[in-house]
């Protein structure tokens, strides 16, 4: 329920963009992002734009090079999301916040129940050639109208 509590915490007219990161977001992350790579040069850009730059891009639906002239370079923040992604630090980032919210709103910090619905099951036991994506399959009919040659026909 908005209370006049409320809407002062998620007000975030005061931002550059809504996306960017508050004080209080920032504090929460920041100690979960890792340090600088030893060796080689020191770090010059500022951690928290990048962040700023990662949120920027789903939050507005935009594509990785119309970010903002205002955020670091559209190459620093997908390096960066790219070597979070791969090194799992996104995937931390979000079971960390994940477990922040189930505890703020006074449950467990893992689901203890699942719902499986039957129709789910009943598709997935089926399986079969809907699993297979059409581009993969053999082409049917003739060479002539498939333009593939038999022995291309048979690697397939």
């Amino acid at each position: 329920m908005w209370t006049a509590e409320n809407r002062a915490r998620y007000d975030r007219s005061q931002l550059r963009y809504p996306s960017d990161l508050t004080e209080e977001e920032w504090s929460l992350i920041a100690p979960l992002i890792p340090a600088a790579r030893r060796g080689g040069n020191k770090r010059t850009v500022d951690i928290r734009e990048v962040m700023n730059g990662l949120m920027y891009v789903p939050g507005t639906g935009c594509q990785w090079r119309a970010i903002s002239k205002d955020l670091p370079p559209r190459s620093t923040v997908y390096y960066y999301f790219c070597r979070w992604q791969h090194e799992g630090t996104l995937d931390r980032l979000h079971h960390a916040l994940y477990i922040l919210c189930r505890e703020q709103a006074g449950r467990k910090a893992s689901p203890t129940a699942a719902i499986i619905d039957s129709q789910s099951v009943k598709s997935a036991e089926k399986g079969g050639g809907a699993s297979i994506p059409p581009a993969l399959t053999p082409a049917s009919g003739s060479r002539a109208r498939s333009g593939m040659s038999s022995s291309i026909r048979r690697a397939c």
